[in-house]
């Protein structure tokens, strides 16, 4: 059964944009408000970590509440994991352990793709393993992490480009807010219609305002 890399609920702003410039350890999305971009999917009664019983129902919810399904293990960005730049040094970077606590939403392993490897770590059923590989070549390591399932490309914007020009991505799930320009950042596209010789699209709009991209292989 073949394995997909599949990109699923990755927000983007009108312009294309996934996080704005200056990143930092206070604002992981730069000058972008992630409250903003992901207001739609935060406010579902799928979204990980809700514990108040509400929450909205319907086609967010449903995309939302997809993300684990089938899903065996991760490949992220070294932006997203961490805002260091350059070699991990004691009592900086390599104390670092990820944006989210000690109990990451993943549930899979998950490979970070950096030029400056570094031992692998483990937070609750999250387990970070660090390396310097081509987009093929992390895609094949994270298939055998992934004991047989698909494998999730989370991002940021500018990774998840450099596998879609490598032609490794097989489905798209993209949440682009109408509201929202940035003007500058790590952008995925311009339009996604420069994607539309490669893939089918289905274009959602939500009651939440945001438009749902829906892409797979032609």
């Amino acid at each position: 059964m073949q394995q997909l890399l599949r990109v699923q609920n990755f927000f983007v702003s009108a312009d294309g944009y996934g996080a704005g410039e200056g990143q930092s350890l206070e604002r992981p999305f730069g000058h972008a408000d992630p409250t903003v971009l992901g207001e739609w999917a935060f406010a579902t009664a799928s979204w990980p970590g809700r514990r108040d019983g509400g929450g909205t129902r319907g086609l967010d919810d449903r995309l939302v509440g997809d993300f684990h399904h089938g899903i065996g293990a991760e490949i992220m960005g070294r932006n997203k994991f961490a805002p260091h730049r350059g070699p991990w040094t004691d009592g900086d970077g390599l104390d670092w352990r990820g944006w989210w606590g000690d109990d990451p939403p993943f549930r899979t392993p998950v490979l970070v793709l950096t030029h400056h490897p570094r031992p692998a770590f483990t937070l609750s059923d999250t387990t970070f393993h660090f390396a310097d590989l081509a987009p093929a070549q992390a895609l094949e390591r994270a298939r055998e992490l992934a004991d047989g399932k698909d494998v999730r490309l989370g991002g940021g914007a500018s990774t998840v480009r450099e596998f879609l020009d490598a032609d490794l991505v097989d489905t798209l799930h993209v949440a682009v807010n109408p509201a929202v320009t940035l003007g500058g950042g790590s952008r995925l596209w311009t339009s996604p219609a420069e994607l539309d010789h490669r893939y089918h699209r289905d274009v959602v709009p939500s009651p939440s305002g945001v438009v749902h991209h829906l892409l797979w292989r032609r």
